[in-house]
């Protein structure tokens, strides 16, 4: 339980000499949060669930007012939601989002427009590309157009590539052909004309992905369509984060004239059952007791790996701070996080700044350490 409901942070002690800590205790004022500290570099947000949005989640509530100043909705505003019937649209918890933004000046990213997974099921059984077609407009023309100017940012698009950088097979490519991407900007700049506009996908600081994504953005912009940024999902491993790729990333794509975005950051401390990252949500693996080793709490010797992990990053973030506009992590609290039921359902994962109680972790007082 958390008696005080963060009206005091408390003492964190981080010994972690390996790393070049001195073991020293650190005060975290009750004054201090990511947002503040961090107001001059970047936006510092946050995905929200449905009781988030609701404000049923009061610790998540109080800690989301104090810590971000921008935030994404994990599922609500996907199409399987925001669109269950080809006539019908479900605009209650969207519009709660806005109303919570409104409220707390939370920017809202809104995610995402087009996307081929969690589509409704009618969408998946349309046979002839006029049917996509007509969803496809409409979607985004109503969707896009309801939220714009009450919404900061749209992920447009959302992992329309394969990891050699080819454009992904799904329904949109099947249906509508490789310029389905620049027709979305093109539909959605038209709908939403005060709202930017983002391609959004994992696995695009790898050098491969990575240039399938270039090569995508210099589409788009070639048609002579607006696109104002890319998201960089930055789903990682604590122990393996690829700096180098992500610092050539940054480089990369702001000089395309965009900004960059961490848009679904968490450093994952669990086994994983293939080789490499990914992260794409239809992956799945069985369930053991080798996978789920850390049930019981995380080791002194896995915190440290991702107090590192998450101090390393924010260095280069901080780097690049005039062409970084957003790092965004995927969940308020490591309760909330995808990652403790993916890719294999119930596990215990650690991937964020905030415990299951809502406390702030060392790797907290890491990223807050780099700004004094």
């Amino acid at each position: 339980m958390i008696k005080n409901k963060f009206n005091r942070f408390g003492i964190i002690a981080i010994c972690l000499l390996s790393f070049g800590y001195s073991c020293a205790q650190k005060n975290i004022s009750k004054n201090i949060s990511l947002k503040e500290v961090y107001k001059k570099d970047f936006l510092i947000g946050t995905a929200l669930n449905g009781r988030q949005i609701e404000e049923k989640d009061s610790n998540a509530v109080v800690l989301i007012q104090q810590q971000f100043n921008a935030a994404t909705p994990e599922n609500i505003m996907k199409s399987e939601v925001i669109h269950p019937g080809w006539d019908t649209y479900n605009f209650d918890m969207a519009d709660k989002l806005v109303a919570l933004g409104k409220k707390y000046k939370i920017k809202i990213n809104a995610h995402a427009l087009i996307w081929h997974s969690q589509l409704p099921g009618y969408v998946r059984r349309l046979k002839d590309a006029d049917s996509v077609k007509q969803f496809f407009t409409n979607h985004i023309k109503t969707v896009a157009g309801r939220y714009d100017g009450k919404v900061f940012s749209w992920d447009v698009v959302n992992e329309a590539l394969e990891e050699d950088g080819t454009m992904r097979k799904s329904i949109f490519l099947e249906k509508l052909g490789p310029d389905f991407v620049t027709e979305a900007f093109r539909l959605a700049q038209q709908a939403a004309p005060n709202t930017e506009l983002y391609y959004n996908d994992y696995n695009i600081e790898q050098p491969k992905k990575r240039a399938g994504a270039i090569a995508l953005i210099k589409k788009i912009q070639a048609a002579g369509v607006r696109i104002d940024g890319v998201g960089i999902q930055g789903h990682w491993r604590a122990s393996n984060i690829p700096l180098k790729d992500i610092e050539q990333s940054i480089v990369e794509f702001s000089a395309l004239g965009i900004k960059v975005m961490f848009t679904e950051l968490d450093l994952g401390v669990l086994p994983n059952p293939w080789d490499g990252d990914a992260a794409d949500v239809n992956m799945k693996a069985e369930y053991s007791a080798k996978m789920n080793p850390y049930a019981n709490g995380l080791p002194d010797s896995v915190e440290a790996k991702l107090t590192k992990g998450y101090e390393d990053l924010f260095k280069l973030f901080l780097k690049y701070k005039g062409k970084v506009g957003r790092v965004t992590f995927w969940g308020v609290n490591d309760s909330q996080s995808w990652l403790n039921g993916w890719p294999i359902p119930g596990r215990t994962n650690y991937p964020l700044l905030f415990d299951r109680n809502f406390k702030p972790k060392p790797a907290f007082d890491a990223v807050i350490k780099l700004k004094k």
